[in-house]
């Protein structure tokens, strides 16, 4: 081979390193690596194939023209051909001439072996991670490779193998996180869908029924006579027994599924629950069109960080910002308190220590995001949620 001289040999590897280092996708950095030994070696062709996730077929990867148009369309089994053998047994081989008469060699017309007279076919393979492919160079013309160009292809592979098993590795990386985000997304949508059942199970059947029952003991009241007292006392008393019935299902009605996100959105739902907390709360909140599963959350971290404030802070102002700076949207709760010492209560028993600190995490989590909480004696305590998100929509709003 050319490539003899180690200069020679120092620039092809400089490249094949630089060509892994320009990106993961397997298909072009085959089809470079393949350009660069022909062009270094003075060999007539390169054939990069990749063991597939299963580690039972070789297909393919890249090659130089005019074969790069069979990438992807050619497969073998391990075992199968000279090339299925190299990666079955992890060693290199080399033929003169005369491979076609061998009885490990496949014929295989989109690639035109009898094109070609001598071959070297060497395991693309690294530690720890193991066999990766095989690669092929042919030559038209007879020669013989020697074992410093079988030591040389060998490097090439070892290095093209490291770059085959990390893109591997991203792209399980990337499916497992598509995967948890799916279920995470699917896991939200169904509770979700399941509060929104029997919150309007309540409203549409328990609530109508004591609206009704309501009416009708009013109407009772209004019917008697002016004795006697008993019975009127005791509408009474069923009166007020409905009142606080119809105002529990609402409550729980409301808790199931906030009815203020479907009628409003979530920057109004924020003003919604501050309304509801006895200090003075601001919210600025940007206006955007966020996917519900994330709403959700959001709203009940607010809901959680804000009962924090009434329950345990003392705090006389809040404030709440919602902002998003794609592609991340960020949810902040600031209050004056007496804050406390989040260490402390992050090792205390969840249920005694009532911050639900580990609920709001979990339920950034669960929709790919952070909950950071920053927080002292004597100074305050700012909760802090980060959540991915691709999809804006208007501008920003602000309530007190």
């Amino acid at each position: 081979m050319s490539a003899r001289d180690p200069a020679a040999e120092n620039a092809l590897l400089a490249g094949v390193v630089e060509a892994i280092s320009a990106g993961p996708e397997l298909g072009p950095l085959a089809a470079r690596i393949a350009r660069l030994i022909v062009g270094a070696t003075g060999a007539d062709v390169c054939f990069v194939h990749v063991l597939d996730d299963s580690g039972t077929a070789l297909t393919l990867a890249g090659a130089t023209p005019p074969f790069d148009s069979a990438a992807g369309q050619v497969s073998l089994l391990l075992g199968e051909g000279i090339t299925g053998w190299v990666a079955s047994r992890n060693e290199p081989v080399t033929i003169t001439d005369g491979k076609d008469a061998g009885a490990r060699y496949r014929y295989l017309p989109e690639l035109r072996g009898e094109d070609f007279t001598s071959m070297a076919s060497v395991p693309m393979s690294t530690q720890p991670g193991g066999l990766a492919g095989v690669l092929n160079v042919h030559t038209h013309d007879r020669r013989v490779f020697t074992e410093r160009d079988v030591a040389l292809l060998a490097t090439i592979g070892s290095l093209v193998a490291g770059a085959v098993h990390q893109a591997r590795l991203l792209r399980r990386l990337a499916a497992r996180e598509h995967a948890h985000e799916r279920f995470a997304e699917q896991v939200i949508a169904a509770q979700e869908a399941e509060r929104r059942r029997l919150a309007a199970d309540i409203h549409d059947g328990i609530s109508q029924r004591l609206i009704s029952l309501s009416y009708h003991l009013d109407a009772a009241a209004s019917a008697l006579p002016d004795s006697p007292e008993f019975t009127a006392a005791q509408l009474v008393l069923a009166r007020q027994l409905v009142d606080l019935t119809l105002g529990e299902a609402r409550a729980a009605s409301a808790n199931l599924r906030p009815p203020v996100l479907d009628d409003f959105g979530l920057a109004d739902g924020l003003a919604s629950l501050a309304r509801a907390v006895p200090c003075q709360v601001t919210v600025a909140a940007d206006d955007w069109e966020l996917p519900e599963h994330v709403e959700i959350a959001l709203y009940r971290i607010a809901q959680e960080a804000l009962q924090n404030v009434v329950k345990h802070s003392g705090a006389a102002s809040a404030y709440v910002e919602l902002s998003c700076h794609p592609p991340t949207v960020r949810l902040r709760i600031t209050d004056d308190g007496c804050g406390f010492d989040v260490a402390s209560v992050r090792a205390r028993d969840d249920a005694a220590a009532g911050f639900g600190l580990p609920s709001m995490a979990e339920r950034a989590d669960l929709v790919g995001g952070t909950l950071d909480v920053r927080s002292a004696p004597g100074r305050g305590t700012t909760i802090t949620a980060r959540v991915p998100f691709a999809r804006p929509r208007a501008g920003p709003s602000a309530h007190t």
